[in-house]
């Protein structure tokens, strides 16, 4: 059994970057060329994974747009997945938390039925809700922290002890992180939230969304993400990638989208890292 840092150092290795497209996969927005085929959702996704496999460390479907087409969506579901190479890392954005019992069985979809190789969770319940996950030293289990949404402040700005509350998650997360499987869910769209973070965290992995469509700057989330290349972290882009074109070369435009933003994360990350 593979630790999982070891997995994602192998993946950021293979890549050459930290990219990671997310498969929101919103059937309404497909390009007409694939509205013929048997199950378009799965042609779509395999076509923007033959283009970019050789581009990501990780690819992250969030499990949303799956379960809206009730048992077709994870049969899609299934066959995506299966047609991810590795070392290529899959990460199921599902933001799970519940109670124990409910937790461990969260935890065997996730991670036995499905093949993920990583999830996103909600500590609201506190580490207890975590464990089922935390226990798998192969698995990544990627703690909500600084969130990207408009809204994040509401309630993790929340002031404990002197210090927002989502400070106290990066601290608490390196804590659970006993089998070195544990990263953070930190948004781009906050900068210096994201450096504070970092400031707290030094050692463990970032998974960065909200670049792209929802605002985050890309060459500031990665120098601040990964502490001007120190630390481990993954960068997430979905519609920027996915929606690049409507048109039957909507492959080649979502390839020629992620090969601009892989570059410009090896440039920058050599930029830094040789100051």
């Amino acid at each position: 059994m593979t630790a999982f840092g070891e997995r994602l150092q192998a993946a950021l290795a293979a890549a050459e970057s930290p990219l990671c497209i997310g498969l929101d996969i919103v059937e309404e927005r497909l390009p007409a060329v694939v509205r013929c085929e048997p199950e378009p959702v799965l042609a779509f996704a395999r076509a923007i994974i033959e283009a970019t496999a050789d581009l990501v460390c990780a690819y992250k479907p969030n499990l949303a747009f799956y379960e809206r087409l009730g048992s077709r969506g994870f049969d899609l579901l299934r066959q995506i997945l299966a047609s991810i190479p590795r070392p290529i890392l899959t990460i199921a954005d599902a933001k799970r938390g519940d109670i124990a019992s409910s937790a461990a069985a969260y935890a065997q979809a996730l991670f036995e039925h499905f093949g993920f190789d990583a999830c996103t969770v909600n500590p609201y319940l506190g580490g207890e809700a975590l464990q089922p996950f935390l226990d798998r030293p192969d698995r990544g289990v990627f703690v909500l922290c600084r969130t990207s949404n408009p809204g994040a402040g509401e309630f993790q700005d929340l002031q404990v002890d002197g210090r927002p509350l989502y400070l106290v998650v990066a601290e608490r997360a390196r804590r659970w992180n006993r089998h070195g499987n544990v990263g953070l869910v930190v948004g781009a769209t906050y900068p210096q939230d994201l450096r504070a973070v970092r400031a707290v965290a030094p050692d463990l992995p970032f998974l960065v969304p909200g670049v792209g469509t929802q605002g985050g700057d890309l060459t500031t989330a990665l120098v601040e993400g990964s502490d001007r290349g120190r630390a481990p972290v993954i960068i997430n882009v979905a519609r920027q990638v996915l929606y690049a074109s409507a048109g039957e070369d909507f492959a080649l435009a979502a390839r020629t989208v992620a090969l601009q933003l892989r570059e410009t994360m090896r440039t920058t990350l050599a930029r830094v890292r040789a100051s």
